[in-house]
């Protein structure tokens, strides 16, 4: 047998030496090679079911204001845009004419008037005359016809007086009630044709609050009349939600204060109406709104951290963690947004799957982990409806 030599036993030793060392860095680098990933319990809790409906909103008062007089356009007396308080003259049409209709309405009353007194009078005399047969009973039955005929000329002129004097108050328009008023297309000196068509002079708003306008179909009427029926989880339409298709500065919330008698037949739809107070003047009639109508409970709602749902070509999907640790592609169908973070999760996970809250481009399927959970180590209760 050949013996080994000293110096070769020596280097050999110094060279395993060398080797250890570089086996236990790849062994812990491979360790290392799990990654940790934040996972939590979905939160179960009974959350209120909306759906979203595009709306109109409309000022609580609104007038066309109209010269219902011939004339020339005298003043207008506010700002276009202007807030105005009820009672206030905002327009004033040449009145000459209709103040010389009142006057000779006033003197016809006069004449009719008169003729009444002494046609009157003359029917009294007259008629005390027949008892002496100083008088025929003909010109008794003449007398009262001629005081009766004057008695009716003074209604024909009190009715022509009142006519007059009504279409002199045309020439002078008020708010009818506080608001907003239009620009107007008249500038003053325009000549109005207004006796034969009222010509629209400007609008007035009142925007104090606004009713927004939507339609629902019946199938969802149904859902509505099943959600109030007397349950403990019934459903609240006293805060609606109401949205813009831009982010306001605030947010709205109105009560449900009108649902119509009938369906259209025609389109199987309701038309309901949300009131909403308009505290910062921020809302205006004829903007678009979404209402986000409540018409069900869900007493136990799976919710998920809306950041950890990704989408690609199939849809929906979560990364949930199994039992032996390791990473699931889950393709799950959601609900809406609850708490501007959660997501409603309808199918594709229980309230016992971990599902990935971090790094979700770390991460792919099969991949096996380290999870770190976060929040309760049981499903999580309590969500804000």
């Amino acid at each position: 047998m050949k013996r080994i030599s000293l110096p070769a036993i020596v280097l050999l030793a110094w060279f395993i030496t060398l080797l250890l060392p570089s086996c236990k860095s790849h062994k812990k680098e491979a360790v290392e090679e799990t990654p940790t990933v934040d996972v939590a319990l979905p939160e179960v809790d009974s959350v209120t079911l909306h759906k979203e409906y595009p709306g109109t909103l409309s000022a609580h008062e609104m007038v066309d204001l109209v010269a219902r007089v011939d004339g020339y356009l005298r003043t207008q007396n506010y700002q276009a845009g202007q807030t105005v308080s009820a009672g206030q003259v905002l327009f004033t049409i040449e009145d000459s004419k209709y103040r010389d209709a009142v006057a000779q309405a006033q003197a016809e009353l006069s004449t009719a008037k008169s003729a009444y007194s002494y046609a009157s009078d003359h029917y009294a005399a007259v008629k005390k005359a027949l008892e002496s047969d100083a008088v025929s009973q003909m010109e008794v039955t003449q007398a009262e016809s001629n005081m009766n005929q004057s008695a009716a000329s003074i209604r024909n002129a009190q009715a022509a007086l009142q006519s007059a004097q009504t279409s002199l108050g045309y020439c002078v328009v008020r708010a009818p009630f506080a608001g907003k008023v239009t620009k107007s297309p008249y500038s003053p000196g325009a000549f109005l044709a207004g006796a034969a068509s009222p010509v629209v002079l400007a609008t007035i708003y009142d925007d104090d609050y606004l009713f927004a306008y939507f339609a629902i179909d019946d199938g969802m009427y149904l859902q509505m009349v099943n959600a109030k029926g007397g349950r403990a989880d019934k459903v609240s339409y006293d805060s609606i939600r109401v949205t813009f298709s831009e982010e306001l500065p605030h947010k709205y919330y109105g009560n449900l204060n009108y649902m119509a008698p009938e369906i259209d037949s025609s389109t199987g739809t309701m038309k309901l109406r949300v009131r909403l107070d308009n505290p910062y003047g921020e809302l205006k009639d004829g903007m678009y709104a979404k209402i986000a109508l409540p018409y069900a409970v869900n007493p136990k709602a799976i919710l998920v951290k809306d950041a950890s749902i990704s989408t690609d070509q199939l849809g929906k999907y979560l990364y949930i963690v199994n039992d032996s640790n390791k990473v699931v592609y889950t393709p799950v169908e959601v609900g809406e947004l609850v708490n501007d973070s959660l997501r409603i999760v309808t199918k594709g996970i229980t309230a016992k799957d971990r599902y990935v809250t971090k790094a979700l481009l770390k991460v792919r399927n099969g991949m096996e982990v380290k999870p770190k959970m976060s929040g309760p180590q049981t499903p999580a209760t309590g969500a804000s409806k």
